[in-house]
């Protein structure tokens, strides 16, 4: 993602578009007899776009609305000794590929059923300088693989440059927290997002709202960091809505908020800080209202 690349499309505050993609390796990886050193690795990650909104400038946040995500029919799992936590462990390149049930939402592994949880791995706007990987997460977005990025959630990204420059990738049929295995069912899709200029909120980091409540994400190379600084983010978000004092809510965080993880897989790792929507009702807070239960 870069701030030096064309736009593929410019659209207007406001407008819903449909977005293409393919799978994580780029439709790259065929079958499973297939030589795996003929694989590009280093095309991982692609992501469709950037998409240019007209009326955003740097300083504003972009509201992205996930309206929906349809499945292609098939799609692949993959670990080996590249990458994940058991890299050390596994010596050859293994690969699994799946039928999606998209009617049922459902596949098989092995003959037992796992439901379907459809997910964007990559999503985000250009950063604020230079170029980042799609493979990288940060403060834009990016690789940040969250499995609540679904279907109705509501993503919130700051912006580093006129129009936004957006763009996703990288989807999940199915995904664990943390992706240890660096794969997760990966998949191409179609999916439909409305891209608005956000009013009422002001962050320097991704924030996600969704039927739960809300989640602010944040990556560093250590998941300490992150952690911490997800809690940190959390606080400076909300505070100035509650009148609470730092001693207060430090308190409140601790009673009713969740440290979860994304990912710890990719070159950054990615956690995010959980707050359930009834604080957000108690004190009146109107961020993805559409959203309460």
């Amino acid at each position: 993602m870069s701030a030096t690349i064309a736009p593929a499309l410019e659209i207007d505050a406001g407008d819903t578009v449909h977005i293409h993609t393919v799978d994580c390796f780029e439709n790259q990886i065929t079958s499973n007899d297939m030589d795996f050193d003929t694989v590009d690795w280093e095309r991982q990650n692609p992501a469709t776009g950037p998409v240019f909104v007209r009326g955003l400038s740097a300083g504003d946040v972009l509201k992205a609305t996930i309206e929906r995500i349809e499945l292609d029919g098939r799609g692949l799992a993959t670990v080996g000794p590249q990458g994940g936590v058991m890299k050390d462990y596994i010596e050859e390149r293994h690969v699994k590929f799946f039928d999606l049930d998209t009617e049922n939402n459902t596949t098989e592994f092995n003959g037992m059923t796992v439901p379907l949880s459809p997910m964007i791995g990559v999503i985000g706007n250009a950063p604020a300088t230079g170029h980042v990987p799609n493979s990288t997460p940060g403060a834009h977005g990016g690789n940040m693989d969250c499995r609540k990025i679904n279907e109705g959630a509501v993503l919130y990204l700051p912006v580093f440059h006129e129009g936004a420059l957006f763009g996703l990738g990288d989807v999940h049929a199915k995904m664990g927290d943390g992706e240890v295995g660096i794969s997760g069912l990966e998949t191409a899709a179609r999916v439909t997002v409305r891209l608005e200029k956000a009013s009422g909120i002001s962050t320097n980091h991704p924030v996600l709202i969704d039927i739960e409540g809300i989640n602010m994400m944040v990556s560093h190379e250590s998941l300490d960091e992150a952690v911490d600084e997800s809690v940190r983010q959390m606080i400076k978000l909300l505070r100035p809505h509650t009148g609470l004092s730092l001693p207060e809510i430090a308190m409140l965080m601790s009673l009713i908020g969740e440290t979860q993880i994304n990912q710890v897989v990719d070159p950054l790792k990615t956690a995010r800080f959980f707050v359930p929507h009834y604080l957000l009702e108690h004190y009146s807070i109107d961020l993805g209202r559409e959203l309460k239960p």
